[in-house]
């Protein structure tokens, strides 16, 4: 008797161990982004002469997810974009680029997918840091005052909302379209006078491809 349920014992667990190996958890994907960021302005008696703008750029965004059961997953990112930005002050009108970084982690919802239509639609909800990385020119000025050569790497925490969908195109393939929604402190580089303390928000829609594995 213990020789057969032995047996069986092996049988189910080798089975087991098959079904896991054939199961894809894990994906990776790679998005071209688009950014659009809300003007801000100061919040403060210090700060309410000062106007924050950012122009739309675009961007990569690469994410590893990976599936805790069928309906939710945990995902890792990192973004890249190149900002434009143009502060309004009482001193001038200041200008300048940095590079805005990505690296945010979260959940991911999963909600039955369409037979229909064939794509698996999704909501998440991650959180991270926004890193902002002055280009080595700085911020100029256009009114004749001093520029800000020294402007320094500053890192605004972010939370992030969205959802998207994956489209399949091959058993391991799909296209993602995917909706960010980040929202963050804006950033002055250290610098007093590019102060707004103003609670700002960047639209990233974005597409690419899956792979999974």
């Amino acid at each position: 008797m213990k020789r057969p349920a032995f047996m069986i014992a092996n049988v189910i667990v080798i089975l087991a161990i098959a079904a896991a190996a054939q199961e894809t958890r894990s994906e990776i994907a790679v998005q071209g982004t688009g950014q659009f960021t809300n003007s801000s302005s100061g919040k403060d008696p210090y700060a309410s002469g000062v106007t924050r703008r950012a122009d739309t750029t675009g961007g990569f965004l690469v994410s590893y997810r990976y599936r805790l059961w069928r309906w939710l997953a945990v995902e890792g990112n990192y973004g890249f974009a190149r900002n434009s930005l143009q502060y309004s002050t009482a001193y001038g009108l200041y200008s300048g680029d940095a590079y805005m970084h990505q690296a945010t982690a979260g959940v991911v919802v999963n909600l039955p997918a369409t037979t229909r239509f064939k794509f698996s639609p999704y909501l998440l909800a991650d959180g991270g840091a926004l890193i902002f990385n002055p280009t080595s020119s700085g911020f100029r000025t256009t009114g004749g005052f001093s520029t800000y050569p020294t402007a320094a790497r500053q890192t605004k925490a972010v939370f992030i909302y969205g959802g998207g969908a994956d489209f399949p195109l091959t058993k391991r393939l799909s296209f993602r379209a995917e909706y960010r929604g980040m929202v963050y402190h804006a950033p002055d580089f250290g610098v007093s006078t590019l102060t707004t303390g103003a609670v700002t928000h960047t639209a990233q829609p974005s597409a690419g491809i899956v792979f999974r594995f």
